[in-house]
């Protein structure tokens, strides 16, 4: 393999790892034009602007309250949640839809403060929005 073509491929095997994708195809030989991750959306930040919608928060990207975001892939509801927990002063790092460590951290300390809220169990802490969290999270406190 030529020096060039060496470095080239050193140099997205180094950008595939940052990103943490699995697969690095250089440019040259792929075949269809990149697509959206899960939920129609693609990785970079986004902005949070929480609206008052029927009485609960929302930021614009997910309405619902059932879907979990995932850990590995850009979601609607991962950008959504994100946003709600950022406004609330709950850091979840960059609003980027991926609920990675920083939002699950953000998410667990909410969980928490819901059960102190209410002086026992509502939630569970595993660090998750899912059906039981989403509505706690959009309520107006």
């Amino acid at each position: 393999m030529p020096l060039n073509a060496t470095r080239q491929r050193v140099s997205m095997l180094i950008a595939t790892a940052a990103l943490g994708t699995a697969l690095a195809v250089p440019a040259a030989t792929a075949s269809a034009a990149p697509q959206p991750a899960a939920g129609g959306v693609s990785a970079q930040a986004y902005s949070c602007t929480i609206k008052n919608v029927n009485g609960h928060k929302e930021a614009g990207y997910y309405s619902g309250n059932t879907v979990v975001p995932s850990s590995t892939q850009v979601t609607k509801a991962g950008i959504e949640a994100q946003c709600i927990l950022k406004v609330m002063n709950y850091p979840t790092g960059t609003v980027d839809g991926v609920f990675g460590t920083n939002s699950k951290a953000a998410m667990k300390k909410f969980q928490t403060d819901v059960n102190t809220y209410y002086g026992r169990k509502v939630l569970d802490v595993d660090g998750l929005p899912g059906p039981s969290s989403w509505p706690y999270l959009r309520k107006f406190w």
